[in-house]
């Protein structure tokens, strides 16, 4: 895909991931750069002119109303936002598991659904959702999490489907573990937030709909891949 100065917009551009998808994206030529964030202030200072604060809770349809007002195109929308649950599903209460869910399944939806019209209008455009590892099979510690990225990774591939006719392609991104906020009490070895963003623009460039950007994530889909009830047990072996 070519993404030379093309619009895009990534939620949860303030950390981790979603800032370091911002700087890969100046790197490879974008023409500008949406960074959203629940609070714009959180954003850093990317020292570029092509960046946009953007204030945008995925959870919020107020926020959304109001950034599709603001927005006249896009080429990409990257939904990145997202939040982790430190809970079993057997335990975690109901506010817990809605949480999870909230953002990273719904949010992302909201966020599509509201966006969408400005893709379209550009006769074509990706869509690229930021799911994990932990989506094809489930962690315990983090199983309300794991449902929530189970649920979009089944999102990505019915919105693949149907976009498909509109020229509007779909790409699933599976991290592992990588050295966020997000993942700083999984006890794995991470990858860095620069290496998995530079690695998802590189596949998104290359026109890979599956992406896997970092060694763990490589390694267990390919396990995933030959054998499911394989990394269901690695998952379990971790408990």
């Amino acid at each position: 895909m070519d993404i030379q100065d093309k619009i895009v917009l990534v939620t949860g551009a303030n950390r981790g991931i979603g800032a370091a998808l911002v700087r890969a994206l100046l790197k490879h030529g974008v023409g500008q750069v949406y960074a959203a964030a629940r609070n714009p202030a959180s954003l850093p200072d990317f020292g570029d002119a092509r960046v946009l604060p953007l204030q945008l809770d995925v959870t919020s349809q107020a926020d959304l109303q109001a950034a599709a007002g603001k927005i006249n195109s896009i080429d990409i929308l990257i939904n990145n936002a997202g939040i982790m649950t430190f809970a079993n599903v057997l335990s975690a209460s109901p506010a817990e598991l809605a949480a999870d869910m909230d953002v990273n399944y719904y949010g992302t939806l909201r966020v599509t659904q509201a966006l969408l019209p400005q893709i379209e209008k550009q006769g074509g455009g990706a869509i690229v959702n930021i799911a994990s590892v932990a989506g094809l099979a489930s962690l315990a510690a983090v199983s309300g999490y794991s449902a929530s990225k189970a649920a979009l990774f089944s999102a990505t591939q019915a919105m693949r489907i149907e976009l498909k006719a509109k020229n509007i392609a779909v790409f699933g991104v599976f991290p592992g573990p990588i050295d966020t906020d997000l993942a700083k009490d999984l006890p794995l070895v991470k990858a860095t937030p620069e290496e998995a963003a530079n690695n998802i623009v590189t596949a998104l460039i290359a026109g890979d709909e599956d992406i896997y950007p970092d060694p763990t994530a490589a390694q267990l889909s390919g396990l995933w891949k030959s054998n499911p009830k394989g990394l269901e047990q690695f998952f379990a072996n971790m408990a």
